[in-house]
């Protein structure tokens, strides 16, 4: 049974990456999609494509922290279970209504709700919790502040350019820009599952480190993420794209090239940010760099409480999974 278990569990944290994939595509496309510069189609082959060469690059800092959020002795393979079954809920339901909440965040919500129904609060870790929460909002400002200035920047370096030719020019670089941001996507999503898969292993006896973690599950984790990114999410795209403010290829520019900076610098501290959360900020900077009456304030408020709610909603679905798994699993 606990081999059973164990397969199980790997299935569903792939099935999680997967959705994680499709759900988080509007990260990367959302601004090349609305400024046309790519077809839906193209761009989520673009961005799969960056997300998996991700593998390449990174270094495995973020599923280190993810698979250390809560203790060692509290993590039962029913426990990741839980908590996997919890961050797919709470994705698919964000999904459907079309909300861009963090994946991020609702696996480390349900992962440290399946270990409080185990064994209590004191099993989290909030040292390692924290940092976690603070980037909820660190992310999406630093995105905003860094995409501000990659608006006032770019505007005087071009301003005295001619606007047909300067439009081409953005709308080849947006290219650059979208492709720098799937790569932090890859990095940083596909990792966090790398975490749980490894926790999963350490608690089964398949490994004795993090650093054992087999090429296969990094392989699966990053396949996983490309292949949920080729479907897309085209209702949170729409949010993306167009309600939060109008985007043309110049503000594309500087929103995915704030939002890579932040992943990028974020991913290499081993801080497992949102890129939903960090991709929203940017593209709000762009948007003040216009005026401020040029962002919908109204639909961001809404997806800032959306942001605020996902971990304690994610930790109470594990809560109950956790109890309903022990009902039809020996």
């Amino acid at each position: 049974m606990t081999l059973d278990l164990f397969v199980a569990v790997v299935i569903l944290a792939l099935v999680f990456d997967f959705i994680n994939g499709f759900h988080d595509a509007a990260n990367s496309i959302a601004t090349i999609v609305s400024t046309r510069v790519l077809t839906p189609l193209q761009a989520v082959f673009w961005a799969a494509f960056f997300n998996f060469l991700a593998f390449y690059i990174f270094h495995l800092h973020v599923a280190d922290t993810v698979s250390k959020t809560v203790d060692t002795s509290a993590i039962t393979l029913y426990v990741i279970m839980a908590g996997l079954l919890a961050a797919i809920t709470w994705n698919l339901i964000t999904w459907y209504f079309g909300i861009p909440s963090s994946s991020s965040h609702t696996l480390i919500g349900g992962f440290a709700g399946g270990a409080m129904a185990h064994a209590g609060f004191s099993v989290v870790k909030m040292a390692k919790i924290w940092p976690i929460l603070l980037f909820i909002v660190a992310a999406p400002f630093i995105g905003m502040v860094v995409s501000y200035f990659n608006s006032i920047v770019m505007l005087h370096i071009c301003k005295n350019s001619h606007p047909q030719k300067a439009e081409k020019w953005f709308r080849r670089l947006q290219l650059i820009s979208s492709a720098a941001f799937s790569l932090g996507h890859g990095g940083n999503d596909a990792q966090k599952v790398m975490g749980i898969i490894g926790a999963a292993m350490l608690v089964n006896g398949n490994i004795k480190s993090l650093a054992e973690l087999p090429q296969w599950v990094v392989v699966a984790c990053y396949v996983a993420i490309g292949s949920g990114t080729l479907f897309g999410g085209w209702r949170i795209v729409k949010t993306m794209g167009s309600k939060i403010t109008k985007l043309t290829a110049f503000e594309g520019v500087a929103s995915e090239a704030a939002g890579a900076v932040t992943l990028f610098a974020t991913g290499s501290l081993g801080i497992p940010v949102s890129t939903t959360h960090t991709i929203t900020g940017s593209i709000i900077g762009v948007g003040l760099a216009k005026r401020i009456s040029a962002v919908r304030w109204g639909v961001t408020v809404k997806l800032f409480w959306a942001w605020i709610i996902t971990i304690p909603i994610s930790a109470v679905f594990a809560l109950g999974f956790y109890h309903l798994i022990h009902l039809f699993v020996p």
